[in-house]
């Protein structure tokens, strides 16, 4: 058996500011978010989650972290390179 592939994801809030998270399930993860029952993130307390932005594919969880770790790092400009030059359709 297999695992689930792991994705890197970014998620504008309705405050505009940008969430980076890893998970091995798109939906359920954003279904969490959104939800009001505190299963997701902290950070979604303060603003709920508006629109996916970006989404990439990692080899396996530590290469995800990784990655969230260094998407973190960038300054807002350098996201928002990232987001635009990658349509989420072509993901």
């Amino acid at each position: 058996m297999s695992e689930a592939p792991w994705r890197v994801y970014i998620i504008e809030t309705e405050r505009g500011t940008l969430y980076t998270g890893i998970t091995t399930s798109l939906e359920r993860r954003l279904a969490e978010h959104a939800a009001s029952d505190g299963r997701g993130a902290r950070y979604f307390r303060f603003g709920s989650p508006r629109r996916l932005c970006y989404v990439e594919c990692a080899e396996d969880r530590a290469a995800a972290l990784r990655r969230e770790a260094q998407i973190k790092r960038l300054p807002r400009r350098r996201k928002l390179e990232l987001i635009a030059a990658t349509p989420l359709a072509e993901r």
